[in-house]
C-alpha cells in the first residue's frame, strides 16, 4: 500500500493546507480511476476466460461423445487452466479418464468436482462407477447412496448400487435396490437381468428364470446372448429350462 502524505510548512498553513487538500483529492480521484480501469480490465479478462472455458467444455463434451477420450481430456485440461472452479469440467474430465480406464485419476477428478459442489449427483454417481471398476464395492455403495440422497429417482444409481451390493454378496439389499429402480422406471430391462443374476448366484432357479424371461421379453437377442456366457449363471446353467430360455 502506498500512503500519500501531505507536508505543511508553518508559515503558510492556511494556503498550503488548502493546497494539500486539493492535491490529496486529485490523487484520490486519480487512484480511483486507476482502480476502476483495473477492475474493468479484470472483469473483461474473467469474461473472456469464462467464454473460452465454456467453448473448451463444449469441445470436450463433443469429443467425449465420440469416444475420443484423450482429445477430450486435453480440452478439459485447457478449460481448467482458465476456469478451475467449474464442477462440470471436473466431472466430464473424470468421464474421459474413465473411458481411458485411468480410474484413480478419474476418482481424483470426481472428488474435485464434489469439493466444489457437494450436491453434484453426477459426480457421486460416476465416483461410484469408478469405485466399482476398482472393486472397491463398499465405497461404491456409499457413493451411490450420496447420489441417491441428492436425486432419489436416479434409477441408474439404484441399479449400479445393486450390482455393488451383489458383489458384496448382500443379495437381499441388492434386490431391494433393483426393485427400487423398477418402481421408478417400469420395464427396466437392466434391473430384471441383474435380478436374474442375483437369484442365480443364490441358486434360486425359479426366480432366475422369471426375471431373465422379463429381460428377454424386452430385448430378446441381447439378453439371450449375454446369459450364455455370463458366469453369474454358472450355478443354474445346466438346468434344462434355463437352456431352453436362452436358445
Amino acid at each position: 500500500m502506498v500512503v500519500w502524505r501531505c507536508l505543511i510548512v508553518s508559515g503558510f498553513i492556511a494556503v498550503f493546507s488548502f493546497g494539500c487538500g486539493g492535491l490529496a483529492n486529485s490523487s484520490t480521484e486519480n487512484a480511483k480511476q486507476v482502480v476502476q480501469e483495473s477492475n474493468v480490465s479484470q472483469l473483461l479478462t474473467e469474461v473472456q476466460d469464462k467464454q473460452k472455458a465454456e467453448s473448451l467444455l463444449l469441445q470436450g463434451n463433443n469429443l467425449l461423445d465420440s469416444q475420443r477420450y484423450l482429445e477430450a481430456l486435453a480440452a478439459y485440461d485447457q478449460a481448467i487452466t482458465l476456469k478451475a472452479d467449474t464442477e462440470e469440467i471436473w466431472v466430464n474430465r473424470g468421464n474421459a479418464l474413465t473411458g481411458l480406464q485411468r480410474y484413480e485419476e478419474a476418482l481424483a477428478s470426481y472428488d474435485k468436482a464434489i469439493a466444489l459442489r457437494p450436491n453434484k449427483d453426477e459426480a457421486w454417481y460416476n465416483r461410484g462407477n469408478v469405485l466399482t471398476a476398482l472393486r472397491r464395492y463398499e465405497e461404491a455403495v456409499k457413493a451411490y447412496d450420496e447420489a441417491i440422497a441428492i436425486q432419489s429417482d436416479k434409477f441408474e444409481a439404484w441399479i449400479n448400487r445393486g450390482i455393488a451390493l451383489t458383489k458384496l454378496q448382500r443379495y437381499k439389499e441388492a434386490l431391494a435396490s433393483y426393485n427400487q429402480a423398477i418402481s421408478i422406471k417400469p420395464n427396466l430391462h437392466q434391473a430384471y437381468y441383474n435380478k436374474a443374476c442375483n437369484y442365480a448366484l443364490q441358486n434360486n432357479i425359479e426366480l432366475t428364470l422369471e426375471n431373465l424371461q422379463k429381460a428377454i421379453e424386452i430385448f430378446p437377442d441381447k439378453y439371450r446372448q449375454l446369459a450364455k456366457t455370463d458366469p453369474d449363471f454358472d450355478k443354474v446353467r445346466k438346468n434344462e429350462r434355463f437352456q431352453t430360455l436362452i436358445q
